[in-house]
């Protein structure tokens, strides 16, 4: 892994979100974030440099890593948008597949009046639907399809994930139904980790993709309590690698991160020492990283 890309999104400022998602693009990430603002109304970039944007989208906040061209965003993890009208619907789905190619053609399926899934010019790939009942509020929700080898482990990660995160809930369950070919695997949940929420699938059929450092989420903590706990319980089974990020048991990418390492590395007198420190780390060390 490219140790000098993955440190990168380290800059950020402090977020108070503590759980977030990470698009990989390669030099891409500020062209994608405006033009995703353009899309989606309450939208605002909110910091920016060469390497790393913060932006929400309709409140949802989101990281583009300009980290280069070792790692592509694919479907395992895309962007659930539900929308308030089907003119809006339309109106989304006009606008993101510019460029894009379509998954699933928007339409009236079993599941939702309106709905298609598509990819994006940047990569990323996008399900839009016509929210359920009439005044729901329209949002966009991070959603994890579990396939391939990792098929059928939804409700076991639903179940980990639960167990790390205080305030969880898991607020919608669809299995597969009694005598389906799929019977017992998740169709479709919507889940909360410490109030952050998001939808949990398993993927039946053939895919040529599965979960990968393409997208991946960013988990603040304040403490080194906070980076020993999540690390320790997602490496258990995982896999460790450099300046913070890891996979867990299903192959998902996390990056731990202590809240205050943009403090230290805005530091003109400290930066470039917190930065030697850093590279050398795979789990971040908070006292290490303020001594440096």
């Amino acid at each position: 892994m490219n140790i000098v890309y993955i440190c990168l999104p380290y800059f950020m400022k402090k977020m108070t979100e503590q759980i977030y998602p990470c698009f990989w693009f390669d030099g891409l990430a500020k062209a994608a974030a405006d033009y995703y603002c353009t899309i989606f109304n309450n939208s605002n970039v909110i910091s920016s440099n060469p390497l790393v944007v913060m932006f929400n989208l309709d409140g949802k906040k989101i990281m583009g890593l300009n980290g280069g061209p070792m790692y592509k965003i694919n479907p395992s993890i895309s962007l659930f948008v539900t929308c308030e009208t089907i003119e809006r619907t339309n109106k989304v789905w006009n606008k993101l597949i510019e460029g894009g190619r379509v998954y699933i053609p928007i339409d009236k399926h079993s599941w939702s009046e309106r709905y298609g899934w598509l990819q994006d010019k940047f990569g990323v790939t996008w399900q839009i639907s016509l929210v359920n009942n009439p005044g729901d509020k329209p949002k966009i929700t991070p959603s994890m399809l579990f396939t391939g080898k990792q098929f059928g482990r939804a409700a076991e990660a639903i179940k980990l994930y639960s167990s790390l995160f205080e305030n969880s809930s898991t607020e919608m369950m669809f299995p597969y139904p009694v005598g389906d070919a799929n019977e017992g695997k998740v169709m479709f949940s919507v889940i909360k980790l410490n109030n952050y929420e998001l939808i949990v699938m398993d993927g039946p059929g053939e895919h040529d993709y599965t979960f990968s450092e393409g997208v991946s989420f960013v988990v603040n903590c304040e403490t080194q309590d906070e980076i020993d706990f999540y690390w320790n319980k997602f490496t258990g089974d995982g896999e460790e690698s450099m300046c913070g990020w890891l996979k867990d048991k299903f192959g998902v990418s996390w990056q731990i991160v202590p809240s205050i390492i943009g403090q230290l590395l805005s530091d003109p007198n400290k930066s470039q020492n917190v930065m030697t420190a850093l590279l050398k780390m795979r789990k971040l060390d908070i006292k290490t990283l303020m001594e440096a």
